[in-house]
């Protein structure tokens, strides 16, 4: 190796010789590079020789020096800035000023393993920039991009520390993870919920499988790029924070004490039952659970960043602290996290650097339901009794209500707390000048913890507990990935292309540990140990229990590209990709991902000289395939379930009887993405438009699914998993943007996106039968939703609703079944057989938006800065589960309330109070409203002090501003919000005690010195 490095090294000098031999004749230029708007210097910006490959790059303090010759042009190129071209004009020194760029095709934009210019790119690359993200009350950076990028659907969920649920281009998997790769410094990870926003410098969408392709095992939901803020010019410290509060918004508003008394005694009335409530007028209001449960929640948050660059070095540490209560009572989530990053040059030709960020997060959690429990929760009954004690349901004719949501709030004890350790170490080596070795080992450490107490107490009479239990899970992962890339650009004349191959090795651990033990004491320090509790063996009744599982998978991979441009006119991108990984077995182990892209750019074609409506004007298309390893471990190997209940005595000895679990098939092939993109994009009117038009297909071949099967065939855990069914997104993606700066100081940008998704079910192993799913307490049990060869995957299916029953005599007219009573929902005879049955359902609605769209807008005026933005979805479906999910005396809604059947003719699209009885319960169409919404996502002013005072106080920026996040939200749906999200799309779209969701206000400031 030795030998190896110093040929390398021996190979380099000479290369140097040579160039300072053929340079002796050009003269040396030197200057400054800065931001044009706000004058500062910038490292690293990239500086060539137009037409050669001679170049260099800017220090610490944005200057540079080059040889060039006398009449040469420099093309001066940065990240996020307009790539600008110099004449040297026998000039020695050429000071340059920058204008950033972030929505001109000029910018230079992340893509896998490099960068390149926008104009450059073959594939649908969108591209955020930090501070848009910075500017949102947003703990995750996910949750900022709702609404910014054309294509990309991001479904928040209110709960503190929560990740967000994103789609990229409609559904990829159905399977396993359905989330896409995220690359964070060039380390793969699964989510960002360890990452600080503050500390995102930019963030890279890959969205169509060209661009994707090149992280082929990992690229069918979609790639995101994230680069973290590094180090520039003199050293700096910033500190950005804010105070703020969350509320919640569009609470539904519930039955009152005396209008529940009343539902409940029509409940009765119609299931022929005595009357519960002899006075229902004597209840008033009552209690309003949800204003119990619910809170104004603070939050607060406080970034520190020191970071500068030297000659040969660049470093950035930073460090944040997050607190934010939720507005549900009791639950809070609290958030450490470090950045450590840099680089250096000990050598011309070796570069070294760093990349490490720590984080540690704590949080008090909630009790499964709470919200539907407070949904649910009769007002008759007090929070509180005048003695203190806890309002007891038991104690008022409510039926089988046993709750009360305060005291399950109260005696809920359960922690989590989570430490994360990520990043990696890299090196550089320019072999020769135009070729670069790039090694780097990264992964990621972490170690999670909840521990949960039930106490000894008595709430209510339903609501006790005599035998405390300690429950505690531990779980740790261990990643690794190791990525060797070789790196080689040339330009020869007319000719331009960048050369890459790499090769990656990656291993994934993980393991978990759960027990619990009954009876251990309820220490006022709240130290807590499994020993302290019941031995085992000491009482049968009180076991202690312990469980540990793990996984492990690994993956190798090759891969090569070739970017080339002719005339910067022309432009072509192919790669190809070979992933093994351990998930599949023998011949299937292996996956190919080829891909391929071109790019015209017409407006350098001689016939559009003369033109004046297009600066810029480019036609590119590309194709590619991607793949999916992000599903379970061991997927082809048959699983046993082993329980008491099914052991058999023979001969007076007991036998272990077992049930299988799932049926698997013998193989289980690889599920592959392939995509095709066609796009016109350009800018026009002195660049201030600028805009760009997507038609993309791509189709998920071979796609995994779990089916639910009969358990009369001998199976417990009643699924089928294997290659199950091939579908299809189909849509448009349209991106306009303005941006304009007028002399008297005023300047202004405005930016529209809007989609069109259509999701089809191509092909299932299933032939004509259906896939169901969506099964829950909510529906009886039965399945709501279905995916079939046609239409959209787990679109929500059942019976046609066509109007109320206001008598016996319509029942007895009716297909419907003789147990109807008036009251309860006619159902259509889609059939015409005469008969209500499950072979009248149809298709409901689908829970996957066919419309997202968002309008983001910012102004400025000499020290004033606002920006608004606006976003919605549209076509889309919720099912509503909450209102059917009774079992006995629950609440109901003020608009249920309203709106009901309480006699023959007082409605004909609400049922009965009686609404869980009969057929009422199965899926139907009343259960299914419009998910569609409109929100002014953001609202945020700032000022900037100015810059006399500034100089005087020795600071370089003082900002203060305030925000609204979600303060306004325009819908039809009933229930909390139709931001409803879904870990697995057949079963999306379900509203089963969704948390509520809540508006942000902030007041912050942003402080450099």
């Amino acid at each position: 190796m030795k030998r190896i490095f110093t040929k390398f090294s021996v190979l380099t000098f000479l290369c140097f010789l040579l160039i300072n031999s053929a340079f002796a004749q050009n003269i040396t230029v030197r200057g400054v590079v800065t931001d044009d708007d706000d004058k500062t210097s910038l490292p690293g910006v990239s500086i060539l020789v137009k037409g050669t490959q001679t170049g260099t790059q800017t220090d610490a303090t944005g200057s540079y020096s080059i040889n060039a010759p006398a009449n040469a042009t420099l093309v001066f190129s940065y990240i996020g800035y307009t790539i600008k071209e110099v004449a040297v004009n026998n000039q020695t020194t050429i000071n340059v000023a920058l204008a950033p760029s972030s929505q001109s095709l000029e910018a230079v934009v992340v893509v896998g393993y490099g960068t390149q210019r926008k104009i450059d790119v073959t594939g649908a690359v969108a591209n955020v920039k930090g501070e848009e993200i910075s500017k949102q009350a947003s703990t995750n950076a996910l949750s900022a991009l709702q609404g910014k990028v054309a294509g990309v659907q991001i479904t928040n969920s209110g709960s503190p520390g929560s990740s967000p649920q994103i789609r990229i281009r409609g559904v990829g998997s159905v399977y396993g993870s359905v989330n896409p790769l995220y690359v964070v410094d060039g380390v793969w990870y699964d989510d960002i919920s360890f990452l600080n926003p503050n500390d995102v410098e930019s963030m890279s969408i890959l969205k169509d499988a060209s661009s994707q392709s090149i992280y082929g095992v990992r690229a069918a939901n979609g790639v995101v790029l994230i680069t973290t803020k590094k180090g520039k010019g003199k050293t700096t410290v910033s500190y950005d924070g804010y105070v703020g509060y969350q509320r919640a918004t569009n609470q539904v508003d519930m039955a009152n004490g005396t209008e529940y008394a009343t539902l409940i005694n029509e409940q009765n009335s119609v299931q022929q039952k005595p009357l519960s409530f002899s006075n229902t007028a004597q209840y008033g209001e009552g209690t309003n659970w949800l204003n119990v449960i619910l809170r104004d929640a603070l939050q607060t948050n406080h970034n520190v960043t020191v970071g500068g660059s030297a000659e040969k070095s660049s470093y950035s540490f930073s460090a944040g602290y997050l607190k934010q209560e939720g507005i549900i009572k009791t639950n809070d989530f609290e958030r450490f996290t470090g950045r450590f990053t840099g680089d250096f040059t000990p050598v011309d030709y070796i570069k070294l650097g760093y990349n490490v960020i720590l984080q540690s997060n704590q949080s008090a959690d909630l009790p499964g339901g709470i919200v539907y429990k407070a949904y649910t929760a009769a007002p008759v009954v007090p929070q509180f009794y005048a003695d203190g004690s806890y309002g007891d349901p038991n104690d008022y004719p409510v039926g089988s209500q046993p709750n009360n949501p305060r005291a399950q709030l109260d005696f809920f004890d359960q922690n989590s707390k989570n430490y994360r350790v990520t990043g990696n170490v890299f090196a550089e080596l320019k072999i020769i000048k135009d070729l670069t070795l790039r090694t780097s080992f990264g992964g990621e450490f972490g170690n999670g913890e909840v521990v949960g107490y039930n106490p000894v107490y008595k709430a209510t009479q339903v609501q006790r507990n005599d035998n405390s239990l300690l429950s505690i899970s531990r779980a740790e992962t261990r990643n690794w990935i190791i990525e060797n890339t070789l790196t080689y650009n040339k330009i020869l004349g007319d000719h331009r292309f960048t050369l890459l191959a790499g090769q990656t090795a990656q291993r994934y651990k993980s393991y978990a540990l759960t027990a619990s033990a009954y009876n251990v004491p309820n220490t006022r320090d709240g130290d807590r140990y499994l020993t302290l509790g019941t031995p085992n063996g000491q009482n049968a009744q009180f076991p202690r229990s312990i469980n540990d599982s793990g996984d492990m998978s690994t993956a190798a991979s090759y891969f090569g590209r070739v970017n080339y441009s002719f005339k910067n006119r022309y432009l072509l991108n192919a790669s190809l990709r070979a992933d093994g990984s351990s998930k599949f077995t023998g011949d299937q182990r292996w996956g190919y991902f080829p891909s391929v892209g071109a790019g015209w750019i017409i407006s350098d074609e001689d016939f559009m000289k003369d033109q004046k409506l297009f600066n810029t004007l480019k036609f590119r298309g590309s194709f590619g395939i991607v793949g999916n390893s992000g599903v379970p471990t061991n997927l082809s190997t048959i699983l046993v379930d082993q329980k008491g209940q099914f052991t058999a005595i023979y001969n007076g000895q007991p036998a272990q009887g077992g049930s299988i679990t799932s049926i698997v098939p013998p193989v289980t092939y690889w599920e592959k993405g392939q995509g095709i993109d066609l796009a016109v994009e350009g800018t026009s009117l002195n660049n201030r438009l600028n805009f760009e038009l997507d038609f993309y297909e791509k189709k998920t071949l071979n796609g995994i699914f779990d089916i639910p099967v009969l358990g009369s065939i001998g199976t417990s855990g009643s699924s089928i998993i294997g290659n199950q069914a091939s579908f299809r997104n189909r849509g448009v993606e349209l991106t306009l943007g303005w941006n304009e700066k007028l002399e008297n100081g005023f300047s202004y940008a405005l930016n529209g996106n809007f989609s069109i998704n259509n999701n089809t079910v191509l092909s299932t192993e299933t032939g004509a039968n259906p896939i169901f799913a969506g099964g829950s307490a909510a529906t009886s049990g039965l399945l709501s939703t279905r995916t079939i060869v046609g239409q959209p995957i787990g679109q929500f299916f059942g019976l046609l609703v066509d109007g109320i029953f206001q008598n016996t005599a319509e029942i007895a007219n009716s297909a419907q079944s003789a147990s109807a009573r008036p009251g309860d929902f006619k159902y259509a005879d889609i059939n015409g057989d005469g008969i209500i049955n499950l072979k009248d359902r149809v298709s409901l609605g689908n829970p996957s938006p066919k419309y997202t769209y968002g309008f983001n807008t910012s102004f400025a005026y000499k020290n004033f800065d606002l920006a608004v933005d606006f976003q919605g979805v549209a076509g889309v479906k919720v099912y509503n589960a909450n209102k059917g999910l009774r079992f006995g005396a629950e609440n109901y809604s003020k608009d249920f309330f309203d709106n009901r059947w309480h006699g023959e003719g007082t409605s004909n699209s609400y049922p009965s109070a009686d609404i869980g009885g009969g057929q009422n319960a199965n899926p139907n169409s009343w259960y299914v409203e419009d998910g569609s919404y409109f929100r002014i996502r953001n609202i945020q002013l700032g000022y900037n002090l100015p810059a006399s005072l500034m100089s005087k106080l020795k600071l370089q920026r003082i900002r203060v501003f305030a925000d609204a996040q979600n303060a306004f939200n325009f819908f039809k749906y009933t229930g909390f919000s139709p931001e409803v999200s879904g870990g697995n799309p057949v079963n999306a779209g379900i509203d089963n005690s969704v948390y509520p969701l809540s508006a942000t206000y902030r007041f912050g400031l942003n402080v450099t010195f």
